[in-house]
C-alpha cells in the first residue's frame, strides 16, 4: 500500500467512515499513479478502512493502470456494461451494509451522487475535499523535481513565443508555434495557451484569435506545460517595439508588486500578506480597481489547486507548498499586464521555479 493511500485510510478510520469514492482524474492519479481521462465514462477509486481498494475504469485502460504500478483489484468494464451494477456488487462483497461515504463534493456530479445514494440507500455522505487538499498541499521531492522540469519547459515556451513575435502574425500563429515546439519536447500544455495583444490583453482570461501583432503594443502570454503529470504556469508580458510611457508605468507597477510578493514568501507568512502586499502597491500607484483577481493559486497535478492565494486567506505558508504569484493590471480598451511566477516555499524562504526574465523585454 502506498503512503498516500495509507494516509487516506488513516483519515477514514479516524472519522469512522466506511469508504471513500474518489472520482476526479487528478486525485485518482495522486493516489494510484494512474492517469486516465475517461470523458463520460466512469472512473473511480474506492478506498476502504480494512478491505483492498478497488479501481474502476474502462476496460481498455486496464493495462495502462497495471503499467502505472497499480497492483490491487481493477474493475474494467466494456461500453456495453453498466459499470454501476458491477461496482455495487464488488463493493457490497467487501461491506454488505455500507453506512457512510467520503466523496469529492466539488467534483461528484448529481447523476453519480444519485447512483451512490440509490444503491447504498442507508449511507450518508461526508466531504473528502479537505483531506485530499491537505494531502496534496505539500509536495514531496519527486513531485518538486517534476514541477521544476515543467517550469523549465514553460520558460522555453515563452522564449519560443518571444522569438515568433512579428508584425502581421496573429495571436493564434504564436500559439501554434509554441504548442508545436512543446510537443517536440515530449510534453503538452497544461491549459489552452493565452497570447493576447493590445487591448485584448485587458481581459485576464481573454480568447486568442486572429488579432495581428502590431508595433507599440504589449503582448501577454499565459502558458503552462504538463510534464509526467505535473504542471507549470507562467505569464510574461512583452513589448513589441517601443511602447508608451503609460504602458511602461503599468508594467513597472506590476513588476514591483510581483517581486514584493515573491520576496515576502517564507514559512510562517500568511497567504493573505502576499496578496495584500502586491495589491497595496498597485492600489498606491492608482491602479487598484484594475487588479481584478487573487494573487495566485496552488500548483501541482492540477494547474489550479489548493490553496487560493487571496487577501483574506489566513493560511500560514509551509515548506513544500508550490503556488503562483501573478498580479496584474487590466485597463479595458487600453492594455493588460500580468507577470506570473511559480514558487516553492523552502525551509528558509522561497525558490522561484520559473526563470524567464521579468524585466521589460522589448522585442524589435
Amino acid at each position: 500500500m502506498n503512503s498516500r493511500l495509507e494516509k487516506l485510510i488513516s483519515w477514514l478510520k479516524d472519522q469512522q467512515i466506511d469508504a471513500a469514492f474518489i472520482s476526479s482524474p487528478d486525485n485518482v492519479f495522486y493516489l494510484t499513479r494512474f492517469r486516465c481521462e475517461p470523458h463520460e465514462r466512469l472512473l473511480g477509486l474506492v478506498v476502504f478502512q480494512e478491505k483492498e481498494p478497488l479501481l474502476i475504469c474502462p476496460g481498455m485502460e486496464v493495462d495502462d493502470a497495471r503499467n502505472a504500478g497499480w497492483d490491487k483489484e481493477i474493475l474494467g468494464y466494456s461500453d456495453s456494461d453498466n459499470p454501476w451494477n458491477l461496482a455495487e456488487e464488488r463493493i457490497q462483497s467487501r461491506i454488505p451494509k455500507l453506512q457512510s461515504w467520503a466523496v469529492e463534493k466539488d467534483h461528484l456530479n448529481l447523476s453519480r451522487y444519485e447512483e451512490l445514494s440509490n444503491r447504498f440507500e442507508h449511507a450518508h455522505f461526508i466531504s473528502a475535499d479537505n483531506i485530499l487538499n491537505e494531502l496534496r498541499l505539500l509536495k514531496d521531492e519527486q513531485e518538486i523535481e517534476l514541477i521544476k522540469r515543467a517550469c523549465e519547459l514553460v520558460d522555453f515556451a515563452v522564449e519560443v513565443g518571444a522569438n515568433e513575435l512579428a508584425e502581421g502574425k496573429t495571436e493564434l500563429d504564436i500559439i501554434a508555434a509554441i504548442e508545436y515546439e512543446i510537443k517536440k519536447k515530449g510534453a503538452g500544455m497544461s491549459f489552452d495557451p493565452l497570447v493576447l495583444t493590445g487591448a485584448n490583453a485587458a481581459s485576464p482570461h481573454g480568447i486568442p484569435g486572429l488579432t495581428k501583432i502590431e508595433r507599440g503594443q504589449l503582448v501577454l502570454m499565459d502558458l503552462g506545460v504538463v510534464y509526467n503529470g505535473y504542471c507549470s504556469d507562467i505569464t510574461r508580458t512583452l513589448a513589441f517595439g517601443e511602447i508608451s510611457d503609460r504602458q511602461k508605468e503599468i508594467y513597472e507597477t506590476v513588476l514591483k508588486a510581483e517581486e514584493a510578493a515573491v520576496k515576502l514568501t517564507r514559512p510562517g507568512e500568511k497567504a493573505k500578506e502576499l496578496d495584500q502586499t502586491a495589491r497595496n502597491i498597485i492600489r498606491d500607484a492608482g491602479f487598484g480597481e484594475y487588479f481584478t483577481h487573487r494573487l495566485g493559486h496552488g500548483l501541482g497535478i492540477s494547474v489550479h489547486e489548493f490553496p487560493s492565494m487571496t487577501e483574506t486567506n489566513e493560511m500560514e505558508l509551509e515548506p513544500g507548498m508550490v503556488f503562483t504569484i501573478e498580479p496584474g493590471i487590466y485597463i479595458p480598451g487600453v492594455a493588460g499586464v500580468r507577470i506570473e511566477d511559480d514558487v516553492l516555499v523552502t525551509e528558509d524562504g522561497v525558490e522561484v521555479l520559473t526563470q524567464y526574465p521579468k524585466t521589460l523585454q522589448i522585442i524589435e
